[in-house]
């Protein structure tokens, strides 16, 4: 089966902190949410480290330093060091170095991330849109005290001629309440005032899968995350196997609408996924089964027959969702079978 035509979760015999070297590992939503660390992820991770399982800690966030990001880490109980945090502020700065002179001034749209990340890169950020020989604009999430000003400096240069980059464009960002406004919703801002379009460095784009192989050195890297369309996305893009794990943005019913490119390699409630071994899909006469359950597409309707564990009934579902859609995305009924599973 080839990556673009995977038409269900895979299996693995082997646990998955055996099965691969290192662990690329999203943070929000993943490791921790709006700062608080999600439930087992400090006790799986401590395991997969422990049997040698390198751990790389890869987001979109572009607001904290890899230093900031290392510390809170730390404090949650996850040991880590600055430079096992690679953040789409690396990513976007090594993209406009290579693109501007060295010591160009870089106009900030954004937090201390952005700023440590372009110094990284011989870059000089700066606050005003007229600052003379201004060389870029540069965007990422600010977090919820970011002014209105900035949106605004941000435009007036863009109007001018000047070259606009993004960290990233995730839409959202999970926070202990619920889900709230990320950096894309803030670059659609600057959008309508401008009309341009930015240069995005972040996941699922290339570069930021480049920022991670170059500072992780990964051979046989596993993508872990909870969206579809970065994490799971970027794998795809970077030709590597991926994890999904549901204590995020994404559920049951987006997995089962996926098309090729936001199909996950395995999917799991949390990140004791890393340690255990991944059950297989088998096809079968009346349909896809996983553990106790059998899933079918019927009638426009995924059916789902069978008892055990959830998980085991999403995967199967998701074996008879991917396979009718094929290149596509189900819009197949899956209301009453996820239901059942409770997801």
């Amino acid at each position: 089966m080839t990556r673009q035509s995977r038409t269900s979760p895979a299996g693995s015999e082997r646990s998955l902190h055996q099965a691969y070297d290192t662990a690329l590992l999203d943070l929000d939503g993943v490791v921790y949410a709006g700062g608080e660390a999600i439930a087992y992820a400090v006790e799986s991770l401590a395991g997969a480290r422990a049997e040698g399982m390198h751990l790389a800690y890869v987001t979109n966030n572009a607001l904290r330093t890899p230093d900031a990001v290392a510390e809170h880490l730390n404090e949650l109980g996850v040991p880590t060091e600055a430079a096992e945090v690679i953040t789409s502020a690396q990513a976007v700065a090594r993209m406009i170095s290579e693109q501007v002179e060295p010591g160009s001034k870089v106009l900030v749209v954004g937090g201390e991330g952005l700023r440590v990340a372009l110094r990284e890169r011989g870059l000089v950020p700066v606050d005003s849109a007229d600052e003379e020989g201004l060389a870029a604009v540069v965007q990422g999430y600010g977090g919820p005290d970011m002014p209105w000003g900035r949106f605004m400096e941000a435009s007036y240069a863009i109007n001018r001629g000047v070259p606009w980059y993004a960290s990233n464009t995730d839409l959202t960002i999970p926070q202990p309440r619920g889900i709230a406004p990320g950096n894309g919703a803030a670059v659609e801002v600057v959008r309508i005032a401008t009309g341009a379009e930015p240069q995005v460095a972040g996941k699922p784009l290339p570069p930021m899968h480049r920022e991670t192989v170059l500072r992780t050195g990964a051979k046989r890297p596993l993508v872990v995350g909870d969206r579809l369309d970065t994490d799971i996305e970027g794998a795809f893009n970077g030709g590597v196997d991926s994890l999904l794990v549901l204590t995020g943005i994404a559920d049951g019913a987006e997995l089962l609408r996926a098309e090729p490119k936001h199909r996950p390699t395995y999917v799991d409630r949390d990140l004791r996924g890393l340690l255990t071994p991944q059950p297989p899909v088998q096809a079968v006469a009346d349909g896809f089964r996983c553990g106790g359950w059998t899933a079918a597409a019927q009638d426009g309707v995924l059916e789902l027959r069978g008892e055990g564990e959830a998980l085991d009934g999403l995967r199967a579902l998701c074996a008879a969702a991917w396979t009718e859609a094929g290149d596509g995305s189900c819009d197949l009924d899956g209301v009453k079978a996820l239901a059942r599973l409770g997801l």
